[in-house]
């Protein structure tokens, strides 16, 4: 989803805890507008509300489709940088040559094919905010010049010699885990701290699947297919089979599968025939246990919350984000089980 936003966001409805954030000079038509009525995503906006007017530098994660850059826009939008520009740049398109000229701009014969000075997103950026995303697909080369620039607050261009000041607040975003690349080696340590002072994690749709009705609404508004398929609706039934749908590819296949059905379906109503066979028929999953009357539940969110902290390393940032908790709520949950010692740090566990 591709956003560009000039303009405070400000409460554009609420009715049976359906919130839309969006300018207030759009319609709610927009792409830009943020669609929720889920609890998890009104946490979410809380932590945006309190980290937008901070300086500090601040690190979205979330799996591709959850909507990264437009929660960056909702940050800058709520800033005291609202008025100057937002910049963005997706780091994993770009080959590394490109990127750096792209980030930090050239100088006027630096290399074949620089027939003129180009001023860089960072310098374009100056006063306002510059948002990297994909931020771990970064060449090491690039993350040691990211990182002198967010130091020293100064960018060389690419074949310059003087240093450029430069004033921007920095959102990274990134469905990697930055911990785990930092420990491979492929991601510099010091870099990986100086970019999140404050990490804040989008959840996946499938963990906010009572935002999808509204989503299908606002997305069915937006009359992708032209003026003959605006105002189209969604069966109710067709509803609840996209809500049994698990949603990999999260709000940006959600958008996708809305502007197909708008163009294909027949009809003013989207039927559940409609929908493709992929959210009627979807791939069968195993249970993940058969009921024993010997386990209680406590004793199957233990393994599970243990499971999840091997699957994940032992990052318990990432398995607190996985299973839909917060971090305090794991290490209460950790000290309860006496496992606390054993997940102390951020590597894999004692055996």
């Amino acid at each position: 989803m591709s956003e560009n936003m000039n303009a405070p966001l400000l409460p554009a409805s609420q009715n049976n805890r359906q919130v839309m954030w969006q300018m207030p000079t759009q319609k709610i038509t927009d792409t830009k507008t943020i669609v929720y009525q889920s609890e998890a995503m009104n946490q979410l906006m809380k932590i945006i509300d309190r980290v937008a007017p901070s300086m500090a530098n601040t690190l979205i994660l979330g799996e591709s489709g959850t909507g990264k850059e437009l929660i960056a826009h909702a940050i800058h939008e709520r800033s005291n940088r609202r008025n100057k520009a937002f910049v963005a740049i997706n780091c994993g398109a770009l080959r590394e040559t490109l990127l750096e000229s792209e980030l930090f701009g050239h100088e006027k014969g630096s290399f074949t094919g620089a027939f003129q000075k180009k001023i860089g997103l960072a310098e374009a950026a100056n006063g306002g905010t510059l948002f990297l995303d994909e931020i771990g697909e970064l060449s090491p080369g690039v993350q040691a010049k990211l990182l002198r620039f967010l130091q020293e607050g100064e960018i060389y261009r690419v074949g310059g010699k003087d240093p450029i000041q430069v004033d921007v607040r920095v959102i990274c975003a990134t469905n990697r885990d930055l911990e785990k690349e930092v420990s491979l080696g492929n991601f510099r340590e010091d870099l990986f701290y100086r970019i999140n002072t404050i990490v804040v994690s989008v959840p996946p749709l499938r963990r906010r699947k009572e935002d999808i009705p509204a989503l299908i609404n606002h997305f069915l508004s937006m009359g992708f297919g032209g003026q003959a398929s605006m105002g189209k609706n969604m069966d109710q039934a067709a509803i609840d089979m996209m809500m049994t749908y698990e949603w990999p590819g999260n709000i940006r296949e959600l958008q996708n599968v809305c502007e197909r059905l708008q163009i294909l379906s027949e009809g003013h109503t989207i039927m559940v025939g409609d929908l493709p066979d992929n959210i009627k028929t979807p791939e069968q999953k195993n249970e993940l246990t058969e009921y024993d009357p010997a386990i209680t539940l406590g004793e199957l969110e233990r393994r599970y919350i243990l499971k999840a902290l091997e699957h994940f390393e032992g990052n318990k940032t990432q398995a607190a984000h996985a299973l839909g908790i917060t971090i305090k709520t794991l290490y209460n949950k950790l000290h309860e089980y006496g496992e606390f010692d054993r997940f102390a740090v951020h590597t894999k566990p004692m055996k």
